[in-house]
């Protein structure tokens, strides 16, 4: 068969990713193997395949496949996420494109909306993800709000209300005005900017007398219940049981003491808002306050602000310092730096609230899941998240689990008229459960109100190792008691919380049981700059274009070749580049084994059955190495293992010893050793490059239908003969030697040398003469006692390597180079000593930059001294 010179990855991954496809490789039913199972991290339905998803989906299948080979029922579980705050935002928009508002609709209309978009978009990225190589298990394919997954949310949401840890009250929220809801502390991203400090006068009521505080936001004094002071604040003590004057709407508010008043932080007075700052909302708490909302929803100013009704906060801010200004309560303005929280889904500034919401209560829940992760029984990798874990469990806060949207799964409570409620997982069982509570048979479902509110979207998802088995509705089911627990998470550090805590949370409530054993943390994908990869800063390239330039093997490796578990990944084009030139180098390797003929009456030369002894001992340590990295999950490290056996060991050794002279036939035996190396090589590889692992494996023999390297065995590790592997890389120095003579003496590969060999203890195994003489193109080998003068040398340990290039170069024009190089040596190890007996530099100077030049000084002395025997050796 004749093989391309070029390798073709686009025809390449689409032909035999359908074949994968066709042969069902991918598809797990529970049988008597050991499982592997991975959940895949549901992508949004929104979204389309960026270099984090890259990355992630790149180990999940590195670690499936290598599964596979290890004869494990491998089992990767994909799927999308609703993503309620990103999708609905998404069909609003829409609409709104298409001069429909929101508002204007029905839920139901505005669900079929929702849903016909999702039908639509919503398996962009699934799709993308094949051209990665993915091998998940698509007839497994779930969605959150597909009916098994939602059916165990509401099941869910029922049985933590029956069990007392659900429950709705007023609390202060994040609100996000944009978006219209609710948002939890950990979707808040706080981001530090210049502000300014606004210092205001609140008269004392019945006097002429003033108290000035200072405040961020002066937009927030229409809402003002109080001026606080710490009462040790000498400053402020004749103010006790006074009031003071609200500025602009002339409110009557007390003057109070708490001691969470820093008395250093700007005039040492407070206002309080108990509606829009979650410390003022406790205070008010503790001293009774009212509390006065004057935002609406979107972060216009209410009808209770009396002033600047219907303008938005901002501009309200802007409006409202003139206005003090004239009213003669505005004593200055500074300049001043604070942290602002921005919601993670809009961008846009959060607005403390006062909103009726559901949580749910953590404290009791969480202590199972983080004795799990300090024991280890669920394994963090790398540990240091633990740290980060343990911390946020151990002041775990309850979960507002509710959120003002449509899209998502509406919260299963229905209201009563008297403002009674029933919780059910369907409409029928509300409403048994409503004529049983109201003593009223003939209530009817048109008597029930259902909660307007849908449940965040991680209340579905913390669900995911168990939902996608149908392991809550139906939690003896054999996917379930088969696959679960899974095994490794691959998923990034920065939804620790948001999803791995409460997965494990969910995982001890309903299996009793952790949902993985391991979790890897992925870095964050970066520039060049550090800068974290984004649509809105242009700088992230997009994956599809990135394959069709280098081939999915090529990004995949350029993904991994700097890609530490835990730290960020700084991605640079350049390596998706590298890993396409390491497929050309396989391909290339493939190719010129393809091309040598085969004589099968010849006999194997020594050369060739040492060196395949040793590549073969080579790989048995390198398999051991590979499986080291896999099992201490250090996948960059894997790969780096069988990149440079390929590059190193395979093409650059093996196959240059073993390789025939031009135009002469290879013998039978080492061809069919090679192959067989060959096979071994690209099994090891296949987990990281599957296609063209793939391609190559099919071409190296006869295959039948139903063959793939995807279900073949990973090799295994035999003895390692340590002291033949060190005997070879003797044996390495010394051709390398070799060819830094050529090279300096422009002597080329076809002119024969005689090698003289002065064996030491170590250096010399004369056993590995046919291989000096292959490959540095020798007419004889000579043991010899003592020195060859006038010769070239070095020396591999003990043992010296001489090569008596009489007549092949001018000795004085060799000398005289050598001379001049021993010279600017001793001038440059002169500058390097005037430094280090200086005494100034050694004591002020870093003690990296000291160390540095006495390490000049160890390489010019070794360097001299080498230089020094070359020359008398040639005089």
């Amino acid at each position: 068969m004749e093989i391309p010179s070029k390798y073709n990855p686009v025809e390449v991954e689409d032909k035999w990713y359908q074949y994968w496809l066709e042969q069902n490789y991918f598809h797990s039913e529970p049988d008597e193997r050991e499982p592997y199972t991975i959940v895949i991290p549901p992508p949004n339905v929104t979204g389309v395949l960026h270099m984090g998803h890259m990355l992630n989906n790149t180990i999940q299948d590195i670690l499936v496949r290598r599964a596979r080979m290890l004869g494990k029922n491998a089992c990767w579980v994909p799927g999308t996420d609703h993503a309620s705050i990103a999708t609905e935002a998404k069909v609003v928009a829409k609409l709104k494109s298409e001069g429909i508002e929101k508002k204007d609709l029905t839920r139901d209309e505005f669900l079929k909306h929702a849903w016909d978009w999702t039908d639509k978009h919503g398996g962009i990225i699934l799709e993308q993800l094949k051209k990665l190589g993915a091998s998940c298990d698509w007839e497994r394919t779930c969605f959150t709000m597909d009916e098994a997954r939602s059916e165990s949310v509401l099941k869910v949401f029922v049985d933590l209300y029956n069990k007392g840890l659900v429950y709705r009250g007023v609390r202060m929220v994040n609100w996000d005005p944009q978006a219209k809801t609710a948002v939890s502390d950990e979707e808040v991203i706080y981001k530090e900017e210049q502000s300014k400090l606004y210092y205001v006068r609140y008269q004392i009521e019945g006097e002429d007398d003033f108290v000035t505080i200072a405040t961020t936001r002066p937009e927030t004094i229409l809402g003002d219940t109080a001026v606080c002071v710490n009462p040790e604040d000498e400053r402020f003590h004749h103010l006790k049981g006074k009031r003071v004057l609200v500025p602009l709407v002339q409110r009557s508010v007390p003057i109070i003491m708490d001691e969470y008043v820093d008395m250093e932080f700007g005039t040492g007075c407070l206002k309080i808002t108990p509606a829009h700052d979650i410390n003022d909302y406790e205070i008010g708490m503790r001293h009774n306050l009212e509390t006065i909302d004057t935002f609406n929803d979107d972060g216009t100013l209410s009808e209770k602000a009396q002033v600047l009704v219907g303008v938005d906060r901002f501009d309200a801010r802007k409006q409202i310092v003139p206005m003090l200004e004239e009213a003669g309560n505005l004593v200055k303005v500074e300049d001043y730096k604070n942290k602002v929280g921005y919601s993670e889904r809009t961008d846009v500034v959060i607005e403390p609230k006062l909103s009726a919401q559901w949580f749910l209560a953590m404290e009791k829940l969480a202590k199972p899941a983080l004795e799990a992760v300090e024991s280890d029984d669920v394994e963090f990798h790398p540990k240091k998240f633990k740290n980060l874990y343990r911390h946020w469990m151990g002041n775990v806060k309850d979960w507002c689990i509710s959120r003002q949207l449509w899209w998502g799964h509406q919260i299963p409570v229905y209201y009563l008229a008297d403002g009674t409620f029933v919780v059910a997982e369907t409409a029928d069982k509300a409403l048994a459960l409503a004529r049983e509570k109201s003593g009223n048979p003939a209530l009817t479902m048109t008597d029930l109100t259902q909660d307007e509110d849908v449940l965040d979207t991680w209340a579905s998802s913390w669900l995911w190792p168990i939902s996608v088995f149908d392991g809550i509705n139906d939690p003896d089911n054999k996917d379930i008691n088969y696959y679960y627990p899974t095994d490794d998470l691959v998923t990034a550090p920065e939804i620790i919380f948001f999803w791995v805590a409460r997965m494990i949370i969910a995982g001890y409530e309903y299996r009793q049981d952790k949902p993985f054993k391991n979790v890897y943390f992925t870095g964050i994908v970066r520039d060049k700059l550090r800068r974290k990869m984004s649509k809105s800063l242009g700088n992230s390239p997009d994956p599809l274009d990135l394959i069709k330039l280098y081939g999915a093997d090529g990004v995949r490796v350029g993904m991994l070749l700097c890609s530490p578990a835990g730290n960020d990944l700084l991605f640079d084009e350049a390596l998706t580049e590298q890993g396409r030139n390491f497929t050309a180098k396989i391909w290339n390797s493939f190719r010129l084994i393809q091309g040598w003929e085969v004589a099968g009456f010849m006999k194997q030369p020594d050369h060739s059955r040492l060196a395949i002894d040793w590549f073969n001992q080579k790989l048995n340590q390198q398999i051991a190495i590979m499986n080291d990295h896999f099992d201490k999950f250090r996948i960059s490290d894997a790969l780096m293992t069988i990149y440079t056996t390929i590059r190193d060991d395979f093409s650059s050794w093996l196959l240059e010893v073993v390789k025939p002279a031009y135009q002469q036939p290879i013998d039978k035996k080492t061809y069919e050793e090679v192959l067989e190396a060959l096979d071994k090589v690209l099994r090891l590889l296949h987990p990281f490059m599957p296609f063209i692992s793939e391609e190559i494996w099919q071409l190296l023999r006869e295959r039948k239908t139903g063959d793939s390297i995807m279900i073949s065995q990973w090799p295994e590790a035999g003895e390692v003969d340590e002291a033949l592997l060190n005997e070879f890389e003797s044996v390495k120095e010394a051709i390398a030697g070799i060819r830094t003579i050529r090279k300096n003496n422009n002597m080329p590969m076809k002119d024969q040398l005689e090698l003289k060999i002065q064996p030491g203890d170590k250096g010399y195994h004369q056993k590995y003469d046919p291989v000096l003489v292959k490959m540095g193109n020798l007419s004889a080998i000579e043991l010899v006692d003592e020195e060859v003068k006038g010769a070239a040398s070095y020396r591999v340990f003990s043992s010296s390597y001489f090569i008596d290039l009489g007549d092949l170069i001018d000795v004085e024009e060799e000398l005289k180079k050598l001379e001049e190089e021993l010279k600017y040596t001793e001038g440059f190890l002169n500058s390097v000593m005037k430094k280090l007996s200086n005494e100034r530099f050694v004591s002020g100077a870093p003690e990296a930059v000291v160390a540095k030049e006495k390490a000049k000084q160890a390489d010019a002395e070794a360097k001299i001294k080498v230089l020094t025997e070359q020359i008398a050796n040639l005089k």
